[in-house]
């Protein structure tokens, strides 16, 4: 994907957005390309993640049902009850069939951004961390810690966040979707394990 063809997208996706959106959007593209540098993978594939991550998510939420239903795409009961978590796999989806892309490494990485995964790719990380630090968040917990670790450690950034969006989320735990309650078994178990190792080491 050339520099050409991303901003081909990123004018599209001005139109596509709204205002805030969109500058969320930059803001995750160049954090993302930022993280790929700094742990050494393909800054291209980070760039066209972070654009396009929220391609999906100005799309109103009966509208996001429908499309995925009428193009295949599953919805479990808990994403009906709260489809704005459908923009990530609807967004993969469009990426795909709007945008032409058919690199399968920056499709799920589109498609985990919202919930993450057991087991994420550097890719799938870079791109799920930047959305929660990109330079306009500003009301997370311990955000610049979380800032200075994703340039050190993915997992154990990866780790801290889940953990601070479980904490946020069990306040209305109807909205705590399960794929993010096993990334943060996944990643709690790998943290503890690493743990252990400092501790005998």
């Amino acid at each position: 994907m050339s520099t050409l063809d991303l901003k081909k997208i990123e004018n599209r996706l001005y139109k596509e957005l709204d205002e805030d959106r969109y500058q969320h959007t930059l803001g995750v593209m160049y954090t993302s390309a930022a993280l790929a540098m700094a742990h050494h993978t393909d800054i291209q594939k980070a760039l066209l993640a972070g654009l396009l991550h929220d391609c999906a998510k100005c799309i109103p939420n009966k509208k996001k049902i429908k499309l995925c239903k009428k193009n295949n795409i599953s919805v479990s009961d808990f994403e009906e009850q709260n489809p704005f978590l459908l923009h990530a796999k609807l967004g993969a989806f469009l990426a795909k069939t709007e945008y032409g892309v058919d690199d399968i490494d920056v499709i799920r990485a589109i498609t985990y951004h919202t919930t993450g995964k057991p087991d994420m790719s550097v890719l799938e990380k870079i791109v799920y961390i930047a959305d929660y630090i990109e330079p306009m968040r500003c009301k997370a917990p311990r955000l610049q810690e979380i800032r200075e670790m994703a340039y050190k450690d993915l997992d154990e950034c990866i780790y801290e966040i889940l953990k601070d969006t479980l904490d946020y989320l069990e306040e209305n735990p109807k909205e705590i979707d399960q794929t993010t309650v096993k990334a943060f078994h996944y990643y709690k178990t790998l943290h503890m394990d690493r743990q252990g190792e400092k501790e005998h080491a």
